[in-house]
């Protein structure tokens, strides 16, 4: 276990080392967010990462990642625990079986440890080899009002109640990252319990150190190519604008290629790499990625 950074700088280079290049508004906020034991609200566009920061901080520290997967209905039982009901049915036939069934005895065994099945929240308050862990509820805007109430009340004490068990608090509070892609708008009072970082698109030069970072192997022309098209790709009017996630995954497809620099047909092949829906891709195809290359390299060839 590695303990928390004790500076901006020292949590840049944290994130660094596990490849993560994130500006200093970012690693401040960051920062903030451990020394102070506050959740960590972050908002933006998909593929900006988000999420990846989460395991870069569990990777540098050293700490377990337990992630909650956000959707649609989730609910708070299924967040934190459930009973494992088979294992109960075979106990109770046992001791039907046996003639020794006394309800009463039977109950008190049967909601115990032994039969709870511990899910993300449960396991998030509870002690982990390396020490607290990271704790990232992830797309929080999937899901609805009654969660997102839930969870202010169970991030704000950072325990969790079970009826048949009773409170399990965290002897020390994990470090805690929600990530929303604003597919809705999250209850102010949630926000309000977290330090909030809006995680928008790099610029030309951070996104040329972040695919340094993530596909080392392309090469300087290559990678300044790839970043100024789908910059200039985030210009357009798309159903979905590339995020950053793209950016390298297409990186790592050309290099797979062995493509050493673009050209129209190369695009064209590729282009599901970097654009998710049909009618984006339709789009591109043609003249229009052609218009797009030219610009882009007239652009680079001036600056």
């Amino acid at each position: 276990m590695t303990d928390i950074p004790e500076s901006i700088d020292a949590v840049q280079d944290m994130l660094a080392g596990q490849d993560y290049v994130c500006g200093r508004a970012l690693a401040t906020v960051t920062f903030l967010a451990m020394k102070l034991g506050r959740p960590l609200f972050l908002e933006g566009e998909a593929g900006t990462g988000k999420t990846e920061i989460a395991k870069a901080i569990a990777a540098g520290l050293g700490r377990k990642l337990i992630r909650l997967q956000c959707y649609e209905g989730l609910d708070a039982a299924s967040a934190v625990y459930e009973w494992n009901f088979a294992e109960q049915m075979i106990a109770i036939r046992a001791a039907e079986a046996s003639g020794g069934a006394d309800r009463d005895a039977l109950k008190s065994e049967l909601f115990t440890e032994d039969y709870l099945i511990s899910r993300p929240l449960l396991d998030a308050m509870r002690p982990q080899p390396g020490g607290p862990p990271v704790l990232l509820i992830d797309e929080i805007d999937r899901t609805d009002a009654p969660f997102e109430a839930f969870l202010l009340e169970a991030l704000s004490d950072f325990a969790v109640t079970i009826p048949e068990l009773g409170t399990i608090r965290a002897p020390e509070p994990p470090i805690v990252i929600l990530t929303s892609n604003r597919t809705r708008e999250v209850h102010d009072a949630l926000k309000r319990r977290c330090l909030y970082h809006w995680v928008d698109y790099p610029d030309f030069d951070r996104e040329i150190e972040i695919l340094h970072a993530r596909a080392p192997d392309a090469s300087e022309a290559l990678s300044r190519e790839v970043v100024a098209f789908v910059q200039d790709l985030r210009t357009e009017d798309l159903f979905k604008k590339p995020g950053v996630a793209e950016t390298i995954d297409w990186a790592k497809c050309l290099l797979a290629l062995d493509i050493l620099e673009l050209s129209p047909q190369v695009i064209a092949d590729t282009l599901g790499a970097i654009l998710k829906y049909q009618d984006d891709i339709q789009k591109l195809q043609g003249s229009e990625a052609t218009r797009i290359l030219e610009k882009v390299r007239t652009e680079l060839a001036t600056a």
